[in-house]
């Protein structure tokens, strides 16, 4: 979807269609989310095919649908693209589950993701990504998106304990669960790619278990810590180890490269940021959140009211799915001064492109580290940047990103 919202339009509200696929690969949701927030904080929309769904777009509002699990579970599914059907592994995915079960599993695996465990990494973290950046300083178009895709893997492979012949592969699953009706990705069916992805995914975590088993000892990976993780008295189950296993994967590898290359493309469009944050590298650190920020590529995801619940100026009902759009909360003006203008020097820290509360994004220290790194490294090589091409956006409406980002880039001349 464009980050750069287009003019103001007028907007109705009875016939808005959030769930069109069209409004966010070609389309413009940020006037519509505008124009929710002053008008329908609270919106009410029913499917051709009868499911229904409330949203909620106001910051203020969005925190409060993911922070407060006692009023909005996620223990019927938290992603959009599973409206309707409850989560089946609900109470045993850790990202389906309410606390204190879902504390009790995410506690252990926190201590490995801490930003000062993760400090250790970024030596080799900056290795992998300056191997990422050299073919593009070859002069050549260099697609900055696609490209991007495996850069998750490349970074946390080696931490997740994936040998390198398994990152496409695992990249590829990823993006089918997220964004199953993209070309690039899609199958038979939304349905069918769905059921494949998270079935060959949950496979691959099970075989590396009992591979793992079979071998004897330990290393210092994640998946092999996630299999010594005790919840409350009791060790995790194959199956849970499966499910969070595959949980961890889709975290390592779904927002970042959409990050990436949504920050590129609005330092490319705003040469005067681009050369800003060049010129006082101190202002990287701005330049990640507000990142983050404009891109938002987690855009929303979902909860169910466990009870009626006011909010926004009306009624959930009691069972009601509720999506909070994270990529209007994080233009909310009256959280963020000029909130449509991409700005290297904003304090943007308040944003919640990791989401909320209890289930807020567990790798995001590990995120921002491998973010800020990406930056260093760029902005030191990389003299300019130009489009050489139209970018792609993905075709989903959760995962807010390109599939394609063709760029070209000079290096740097060093004084």
């Amino acid at each position: 979807m464009r980050l750069t919202p287009g003019p103001a339009r007028d907007v109705d509200l009875d016939r808005v269609d959030l769930f069109d696929l069209d409004l966010y690969t070609s389309g413009d949701p940020h006037p519509i989310w505008d124009v929710m927030r002053a008008k329908a904080p609270l919106h009410h929309q029913v499917l051709l095919d009868g499911r229904e769904f409330w949203s909620v777009t106001r910051y203020e509002d969005v925190c409060r649908v993911l922070g407060d699990h006692r009023e909005f579970t996620s223990e019927r599914g938290t992603v959009v693209t599973h409206l309707g059907v409850d989560d089946v592994a609900a109470g045993v995915l850790m990202t389906s589950t309410d606390p204190p079960r879902h504390t009790e599993v995410r506690r252990p695996l926190g201590v490995k993701l801490t930003a000062r465990a993760v400090k250790s990494w970024e030596d080799a973290i900056r290795r992998s990504i300056v191997r990422f950046l050299e073919p593009a300083l070859e002069g050549e178009p260099f697609d900055l998106a696609e490209k991007a895709l495996l850069l998750p893997a490349i970074v946390t492979g080696p931490l997740l304990g994936i040998p390198e012949r398994d990152w496409e592969q695992l990249v590829q699953l990823t993006a089918m669960v997220t964004a199953p009706s993209d070309p690039h990705f899609h199958l038979s069916s939304e349905a069918a790619t769905l059921a494949i992805a998270h079935h060959e995914l949950v496979t691959y975590v099970t075989d590396w278990v009992k591979r793992r088993r079979a071998a004897g000892g330990e290393d210092d990976s994640l998946l092999d810590h996630l299999m010594r993780v005790r919840a409350g008295d009791a060790v995790l189950t194959d199956e849970e180890i499966a499910l969070d296993g595959y949980s961890i994967l889709l975290g390592a590898n779904v927002t970042t490269p959409h990050t990436v290359s949504g920050t590129v493309q609005a330092l490319i469009e705003r040469p005067e940021q681009f050369e800003k944050v060049q010129a006082d590298p101190t202002l990287v650190p701005n330049l990640v959140e507000e990142g983050l920020r404009w891109t938002s590529a987690a855009c929303n995801f979902m909860r169910y009211a466990v009870n009626d619940v006011r909010i926004g100026g009306g009624v959930i009902p009691a069972g009601g799915a509720v999506v909070a759009w994270i990529g209007s909360a994080n233009r909310d003006e009256s959280q963020f001064a000029d909130p449509h203008v991409f700005d290297v020097t904003r304090n943007a820290k308040a944003q919640v492109a990791f989401g909320y509360g209890p289930h807020y994004c567990i790798g995001a220290p590990l995120a921002r580290m491998t973010l800020r790194i990406f930056f260093e490294e760029l902005l030191q090589r990389f003299g300019s940047i130009e489009l050489a091409g139209e970018p792609q956006h993905l075709r989903s409406y959760f995962i807010a990103g390109m599939t394609h980002l063709p760029i070209v880039a000079q290096k740097r001349k060093m004084p």
